[in-house]
């Protein structure tokens, strides 16, 4: 338990009703849990708003209750705390409610369209190989160290992801990294957290369902490094066009990282193959397991952001030579056929392009390239011509499929798609709506030396079909029809 007049302390409160005198047992945001003692914390949501629940919590035997309007009726033994924001509120109550685990560890977060899932496990990964316990907060994965812990979000609630840091914290975690979507930095989900440093990989279109325009979704990333503490590094991708608007209105230490030009943190890729790259960080070559230029930028961010963690450069230098690809992104299948098929999580016309363009550069005119593509439903309608578009320009040949069609008709979305396709697109593509169906042609057609790029899903092991995620894993699948 917590007194109330703690917590309120770590929140500006426009006015409170009522005794701050109180014990609190427990925050929470979800009207659902509230019990004898809770302090709730009334959010606007994107589907719900939690101040439509404040009247049936009355008697409850909720304690407090933060809020930007106050009800009608107000219950003289409830505390009402009016504020301006309640969902920055909630970020610094949990942060205060778990005793600050934040700036009990070097936590880093990791901004931008693609690559986040990448740089963030790799820089957990990497404090491990440095030989310390750390944590790590992903789309893929949530870990406490060796524990895996099942995620559903890319950036969760401030509550649970303060009770994980929390977690990490006890469990003797030195070093967390963690992904920041656009929406956890729109929604405020990492209010209050004290991160040691912040990371823009790229912005390319994502997400226009939910921020409406690129403006937007570019001002959720960059809101991210407006916030950064003084004592924090801004870590920033030259090479992006919007890589230095991220750092714009920043208090952090401003540093950059490049493939192309000076930057701070120089990435070279001397030669790139299947099954790894030679590479040098600001001059110093290495053999790293990666293959393709969107991977050697999440390596040059992971390089630059051990270094300005504190890490030794030479024992850095020998620790990225032993990390290993994420679940679900570039994952290389080899048939005994002797053609290659590769899983990837790109969902997005830039992240399939460089996925494709990675593989040309390894296969060149020797092999054909089959790509596997769908696109979700109930999501940014604009980009699905755009990724057939980009797709067939790459590939040899192209099978539009189904990915997560949600609440929409795997054939609508296909169609969709079909929209980008010119006439000699169109003659290079086929559409299966079954995805097992489109993957088993795709090895059926391949010869020796293609490659087949599964794209969209990635570490995922479900399809969600009409409000219901049945199982189903690319790697699964693959791994079926490579025999």
């Amino acid at each position: 338990m917590k007194a109330l007049s703690q917590l309120l302390s770590a929140i500006p409160v426009i006015e409170v009703i009522g005794s701050d005198d109180k014990q609190i047992t427990d925050v929470v945001s979800d009207s659902r849990r509230v019990t004898t003692g809770s302090l709730f914390v009334a959010v606007r949501g994107t589907q719900v708003d939690g101040h439509t629940f404040i009247p049936l919590l009355q008697y409850s035997g909720v304690a407090a209750i933060v809020c930007e309007e106050l009800p009608e009726f107000l219950e003289t033994s409830i505390t009402y705390i009016r504020v301006a924001n309640s969902a920055v509120a909630l970020g610094h109550l949990a942060s205060e409610w778990y005793d600050n685990p934040s700036r009990q560890l070097k936590l880093v977060g990791v901004t931008g369209t693609n690559g986040k899932t990448t740089t963030a496990t790799l820089i957990y990964e990497m404090a491990r190989l440095m030989g310390y316990k750390a944590g790590l907060l992903s789309t893929v994965c949530n870990y406490i160290d060796t524990e895996a812990v099942p995620t559903s979000q890319t950036t969760p609630d401030p509550l649970t992801i303060n009770a994980l840091l929390r977690r990490m914290v006890d469990n003797g975690c030195l070093y967390a990294s963690m992904e920041v979507s656009s929406h956890a930095a729109h929604q405020h989900r990492i209010a209050g957290l004290h991160f040691t440093g912040g990371i823009f990989t790229n912005l390319t279109r994502d997400h226009l369902d939910y921020h409406k325009t690129v403006e937007a979704y570019l001002q959720a990333k960059k809101s991210f490094f407006d916030d950064l503490p003084s004592t924090a590094f801004a870590l920033t991708n030259a090479d992006d066009k919007t890589g230095q608007v991220m750092l714009q209105n920043t208090l952090a230490k401003k540093y950059t990282y490049s493939l192309r030009t000076q930057a701070d943190f120089v990435g070279r890729v001397i030669e790139s193959r299947l099954d790894g790259t030679s590479m040098s960080f600001n001059g110093r070559e290495v053999e790293v397991l990666f293959t393709g230029r969107f991977n050697a930028y999440n390596l040059t961010a992971v390089y630059a952001a051990s270094v300005l963690i504190g890490w030794p450069v030479e024992q850095v230098l020998v620790a990225m030579s032993r990390l290993v690809p994420v679940a679900g992104r570039f994952q290389a299948f080899h048939s005994p056929k002797g053609f290659t098929a590769i899983v990837d999580y790109a969902h997005t016309p830039d992240a399939v392009v460089n996925v494709l363009q990675a593989i040309r550069e390894v296969v060149g005119t020797r092999g054909s390239i089959i790509t596997v593509v769908g696109a979700g439903g109930n999501r940014d309608k604009g980009k699905r011509p755009i990724m057939a578009k980009e797709a067939a320009l790459r590939s040899d040949r192209l099978i539009l499929t189904s990915d997560n069609p949600r609440n929409e008709e795997p054939a609508d979305i296909i169609r969709d798609m079909e929209e980008g396709l010119d006439i000699e697109g169109r003659k290079k593509t086929l559409s299966i709506a079954d995805r097992r169906e489109a993957i088993r042609t795709a090895a059926a057609i391949a010869q020796p030396g293609d490659v087949i790029l599964i794209a969209g899903k990635g570490h995922e092991d479900y399809q969600e079909i009409k409000g219901v995620k049945h199982h189903f894993d690319d790697r699964e699948v693959v791994k079926e029809f490579l025999l």
